[in-house]
């Protein structure tokens, strides 16, 4: 049987959708678009000290809301880059202020897909797509090559590893490197 011109458009367009629409693996575990950012995070073996630190910021009830949220997710690995104690020290709660503003630094309100940001970033005069993270700090994004980075204000850079991973609350994307507001 033959498929005409306008059938095989029609099934190769119904078809993409479904197949674009697959949200990666993320730290061992399937990420559920109908899930929402926190249910997903949960999931992830390389997200267990972010899932803590969103825990101890009590922001688990925010990042379950509505939003929507672009969350730049940094894994273990991002953390344990950090000084030694760190972590530690910023999970104590007497430093809840301080780490609501690092978890938050990581926050941008809407839906920003890997794609847009990076097509921002390129049509920007500076090369850069400035954001306003909802800590209220800034954030840049850069395109180099075929990989897209988030610098903070102090110059750090981060790479974003993973990107697009769907949530019924917004997009995450997975980053190597915590980004800290100044």
């Amino acid at each position: 049987m033959k498929l005409s011109i306008r059938a095989l458009a029609l099934t190769t367009l119904f078809a993409l959708p479904a197949f674009a629409a697959e949200n990666p693996m993320v730290g061992g575990a399937p990420m559920f678009a109908t899930k929402n950012i926190v249910e997903n995070a949960v999931n992830s073996a390389d997200h267990t000290t972010l899932v803590a630190a969103v825990q101890a910021a009590g922001l688990v009830e925010t990042l379950q809301s509505a939003g929507p949220f672009t969350v730049f997710a940094p894994v273990n690995d991002a953390f344990a880059a950090l000084p030694a104690g760190t972590v530690e020290t910023l999970l104590k709660p007497e430093n809840k202020a301080m780490l609501t503003k690092i978890l938050t630094a990581h926050v941008v309100a809407g839906t920003l897909s890997g794609e847009e940001i990076m097509r921002r970033a390129k049509a920007s005069a500076d090369g850069f797509y400035h954001m306003q993270t909802v800590s209220g700090d800034a954030l840049s994004a850069q395109v180099k090559g075929k990989n897209l980075y988030l610098i903070d204000e102090s110059g750090n850079a981060s790479k974003v590893t993973i990107a697009d991973v769907n949530q019924s609350n917004g997009v995450i994307h997975v980053v190597n490197a915590v980004l800290l507001p100044r």
